[in-house]
């Protein structure tokens, strides 16, 4: 079908009139009302108790806010998920490209009473500028974004010129179990051109970033057990081990004293070319409340960008001996830690377990048990199909109004079909009034999405 005469002018002033019925959403107060409904509903994949909250969530919140757009709409379970998925699709014209959208409602525990006073993790609360509450920064606030954008655009034309589809789950925060095999059972009906997954960080607050991509993360324990229990540190200590000090000096010999990784294994042989043109206008700027960047940490000659897109870091997540709310005079039995790893194109994922026992054996701790972190797997980075280079090359789009919108590299290969991962981020780390995210209550990290099953010892 021919486009009829003036199109672009048509095209342009439906862009405007869509835009216009978007700011609309958020100034007449339906946006916040629909994002209260949201958080309202605990969704915490963690608590087994709230099992139930995570299908209602779907059949309540999701499913008929997809339909009134046009969705078909279908829960989906696996026995290896925790949590339902919804599979939606619109399909307006089968020679037309096709969309899919990912996103996750539940959300990590609220932890009730540990918020503000005045606030609560199941209620909506807008401060200043920003709105507050679980979930509104990771995933729901996304998610209801980029509902939002498609209700404008057909409340303006009736139609997207695209065909849509989205996939929910409910597991995202613990790993997402179950995932993978869903995506392989539906690999047809998933099939699309490209993938967007609003579920991830951004450069800065006044500019929008496409990640192509993510880091990968494996998460791990280690653990020292030296005996059945504690002994008098006035009677066994200096003649007994005590497993604090030694895990502490095995985590040390990971890194240097500023962050730099010491395993060769863990880190890629280089940083391509690619990525660093890519990055060279990248700075990352979180906002007023952002922490302050440490200057001498992590793996020096690089810029912050780099550090944080294309190399790998590694932390310590949680580390517990004895008992931290009642210490007692005594030498503890065991120590333990949760570690992670984010890593780039050019680690091979399946010798990081294998790499640090080496690692550990030789610098003289082969009693520290490496295992994989629970309820956890690792994701891993891989190029995006038809882009070149180790870590891919990548271009930019310049915006309407100055600054270049950045294509970050570092991709991700979460699901087998056939669309290539492209991420558009409204920022994991809060939403702000009113454009989207900006900081968020949250008082723990995302944990990461993926560990291993198998454990090295």
């Amino acid at each position: 079908m021919s486009e009829p005469a003036g199109f672009p002018h048509i095209l342009e002033a439906g862009r405007e009139a869509a835009a216009a019925r978007a700011r609309d959403c958020l100034d007449s107060g339906r946006f916040k009302a629909e994002l209260a409904a949201l958080v309202a509903a605990p969704t915490e994949s963690q608590n087994p108790a709230r099992a139930a909250a995570l299908h209602e969530y779907l059949m309540t919140q999701m499913r008929p806010m997809l339909e009134q757009l046009g969705f078909s709409c279908e829960i989906l379970t696996h026995a290896k998920a925790r949590g339902p998925f919804l599979l939606a699709e619109r399909l307006e014209d089968p020679a037309r490209p096709t969309i899919l959208g990912y996103g996750h409602g539940d959300v990590v525990r609220g932890m009730d009473g540990g918020w503000t006073e005045g606030t609560s993790p199941w209620r909506l609360t807008e401060i200043g500028d920003r709105f507050y509450g679980r979930g509104v920064a990771d995933n729901k606030g996304q998610c209801l974004v980029n509902l939002s954008a498609l209700r404008a655009v057909l409340q303006t034309r009736g139609w997207l010129g695209f065909n849509a589809k989205f996939l929910i789950e409910m597991g995202e925060e613990i790993g997402s179990p179950g995932l993978r095999e869903i995506c392989a059972d539906q690999r047809e009906r998933l099939r699309a051109d490209v993938l967007i997954a609003s579920d991830g960080p951004r450069l800065g607050l006044d500019r929008p970033t496409v990640f192509l991509g993510a880091r990968g993360g494996y998460s791990f324990e280690l653990e020292i057990t030296a005996r059945a229990g504690a002994h008098h540190s006035g009677n066994w200590g200096g003649i007994l081990s005590d497993p604090a000090i030694q895990l502490a000096h095995a985590i040390a010999s990971i890194t240097s004293p500023t962050g730099q990784i010491r395993i060769p294994e863990w880190t890629p042989k280089e940083l391509p070319e690619a990525v660093r043109e890519a990055l060279a206008d990248c700075e990352i700027d979180g906002g007023a409340q952002a922490p302050e960047i440490d200057p001498q940490w992590g793996e020096p000659g690089l810029s912050r960008a780099e550090q944080v897109f294309g190399w790998c870091s590694f932390d310590v997540l949680a580390m517990k001996c004895g008992n931290p709310d009642a210490p007692v005079n005594a030498v503890p039995p065991s120590a333990w830690a949760c570690c992670q790893l984010r890593f780039v194109v050019g680690v091979d994922v399946d010798d990081i377990m294998p790499a640090l026992r080496r690692h550990l054996d030789r610098h003289g701790f082969p009693m520290v048990k490496i295992t994989a972190a629970k309820t956890r797997s690792s994701t891993r980075p891989g190029s995006i199909r038809g882009i070149h280079g180790s870590n891919g090359q990548f271009g930019r789009s310049r915006r309407r109004r100055g600054k270049s919108r950045p294509f970050c590299p570092i991709s991700g290969d979460r699901c087998p079909t056939t669309f290539s991962p492209i991420s558009w981020s409204y920022g994991r780390s809060g939403f702000r009034i009113p454009t989207p995210a900006v900081r968020s209550t949250r008082p723990t990290s995302t944990c990461p999405k993926r560990s291993r099953s198998k454990a090295w010892r």
